[in-house]
C-alpha cells in the first residue's frame, strides 16, 4: 500500500497521505513521496488544481517524532540529520508554493506542528468543523520555528504567537475567523466542499491561475510601489495569451470561451 495515493479526476488530482496508523505524520518517507509528487504535478499542466487529504482520523500531526528520536543516536547527536531533515520539510513546503495548480488543503481531525504548517502552507483550506489545529513542539521542548513561518503568514501575528508560546489548540471556526482556512463544514460535506472548491478553480483558464498564483506571492513580500510594478507587467503577460483574449471576446459576445489551454 502506498504511503501516499493519488487519484485523477479530470483536471483535478486528489492526493491522500495514507499512514492512518501514524496519523499522516511527515516521516522520512512522507516528505520524500510528497516531494516526488509535486515535482510531478508541476510538469502536468492538464492538471489545474489539487486536493491535498489524510487517511484514517487525522490530516496531519506533524514529524515522525520516532524517527527523530532515532536521529539523535546519530555520533553527533543528531545534528546533520535534523538539519536535513528540515531542509527536506523546507522544500517540501516551497514546492507547494511553487507548484503552477493551487493545491487544497482538506483537513479533518487534527493539524499539528508540521502538519498544521502544511494547512498554512496550501494555497486553500476546507476543514472538518470538528478539526483542531495546534503548532503544539513547545509542549515537548520544541519551539515550532518552521511551522511558524507559514503560520505567521496566513493569520495575525498575535494569534500566531500565543499558539505557538501555549501549545493550546484551536477550532475550525477559530481557524477560518483567523484565516488559516477558507471554511469550515461538517464533515460528511468536507470531501464535496474541497471537490466543488476545486472544480470551480480547475473551471478557469489555466494560463491565468497558473500566472495569478505566481504573482500573488511574489508580490505579497514586495513593497507597495515595487508590487504594483510588477503585477502591471504580469497583467500585460496574462492579457498577450491568445486565450485571454478569447474569455474577453467571449464576455462580450455572451458565449462561452473557447480555451485552449
Amino acid at each position: 500500500m502506498a504511503i501516499l495515493e493519488r487519484s485523477d479526476t479530470g483536471a483535478i488530482a486528489q492526493l491522500t497521505m495514507n499512514a492512518p496508523e501514524r496519523l499522516n505524520a511527515l516521516s522520512d518517507e512522507m516528505l520524500a513521496a510528497l516531494q516526488s509528487e509535486f515535482d510531478t504535478l508541476k510538469t502536468q499542466p492538464h492538471i489545474r488544481a489539487v486536493i491535498l487529504s489524510g487517511a484514517g482520523k487525522a490530516f496531519c500531526a506533524g514529524h515522525d517524532l520516532k524517527q527523530m528520536i532515532q536521529g539523535r543516536q546519530a555520533e553527533d547527536g543528531g545534528k546533520a540529520y535534523f538539519k536535513d531533515l528540515f531542509d527536506r520539510c523546507t522544500q517540501m513546503m516551497l514546492a507547494i508554493r511553487a507548484l503552477p495548480q493551487p493545491v487544497i488543503a482538506q483537513v479533518h481531525g487534527i493539524a499539528t506542528a508540521a502538519g498544521c504548517q502544511l494547512v498554512a502552507t496550501c494555497d486553500l483550506a476546507v476543514a472538518d468543523e470538528d478539526t483542531r489545529f495546534g503548532v503544539n513542539g513547545v509542549n515537548i521542548g520544541l519551539f515550532c520555528s518552521t511551522p511558524m513561518v507559514a503560520l505567521s503568514r496566513n493569520i495575525p501575528r498575535k494569534h500566531a504567537f500565543e499558539m505557538l508560546t501555549t501549545g493550546q489548540f484551536i477550532s475550525a471556526d477559530e481557524a477560518a475567523r483567523a484565516g488559516l482556512i477558507n471554511r469550515a463544514v461538517p464533515g460528511n460535506r468536507l470531501a464535496g466542499e474541497a471537490r466543488d472548491l476545486a472544480e470551480t478553480v480547475a473551471g478557469k483558464l489555466g494560463a491565468a491561475v497558473r500566472i495569478g498564483k505566481r504573482a500573488f506571492y511574489d508580490q505579497i513580500e514586495m513593497p507597495l510601489d515595487q508590487a504594483y510594478a510588477h503585477t502591471g507587467a504580469v497583467m500585460v503577460e496574462n492579457m498577450l495569451h491568445r486565450d485571454t483574449a478569447e474569455g474577453i471576446a467571449a464576455f462580450i459576445e455572451k458565449r462561452p470561451p473557447d480555451w485552449q489551454q
